[in-house]
C-alpha cells in the first residue's frame, strides 16, 4: 500500500493533478466515509489517479483508505482553524491539516498549483516532500510493530 500511495503521489505530482488521500489509523473516519461516494475497492494507482482526474465528481474531495481498501472518494473535511497557515496553502492543504487535528489519520496532499507533495499528521503539515521522503514517512506512521 505504501509503495502504491507513493507512486500515485508521484504520478499526480508530475501531471500537476491535485490529490488528497487520507489513511485511517486507529480513530474511525466513518463520519466522513458515510457522507462521501462509496468505493470499497482494493488500493491501486489506476483507481486513485482516476478518482482525482480533473472534471470528475471526486476530483476535489478526499479519498479515504482503511487498511488495504479505498473506502470512499469525494469526502469533505473541516478546514483547520489555525490562523498562522501560509496564504499559499489552498483548500486541500487546509482540509488535510484540519482532519489531522481531529484524529490520528495521515493525509497526503498533492498541490494542483505546484505539484508539491505534503503530509499532514497531528495538525502539522510537512511540505515539499520527495517521493522517497514520503515513502519513509508513510512507513514510520503506518507500519505496525
Amino acid at each position: 500500500i505504501i509503495n502504491t500511495l507513493a507512486s500515485t503521489s508521484e504520478y499526480l505530482q508530475n501531471r500537476r493533478i491535485g490529490g488528497l488521500i487520507t489513511i485511517e489509523r486507529q480513530d474511525s473516519l466513518n463520519n466522513y466515509i458515510e457522507k462521501a461516494i462509496e468505493i470499497k475497492s482494493q488500493v491501486s494507482q489506476e483507481i486513485l489517479t482516476t478518482l482525482f482526474f480533473p472534471g470528475t465528481a471526486t476530483h476535489d474531495g478526499a479519498v479515504i483508505v482503511r487498511k488495504n481498501k479505498i473506502m470512499c472518494a469525494g469526502a469533505y473535511f473541516p478546514s483547520t482553524e489555525k490562523y498562522d497557515i501560509p496564504k499559499s496553502y489552498g483548500t486541500r492543504h487546509r482540509a488535510a491539516i484540519g482532519i489531522s487535528e481531529r484524529n490520528d489519520s495521515v493525509t497526503i496532499v498533492i498541490s494542483e498549483e505546484t505539484g508539491n507533495i505534503s503530509l499532514a499528521v497531528g495538525g502539522v503539515l510537512e511540505t515539499g516532500l520527495s517521493v522517497e521522503k514520503l515513502t519513509k514517512q508513510l512507513e514510520n506512521y503506518l507500519t505496525v510493530e
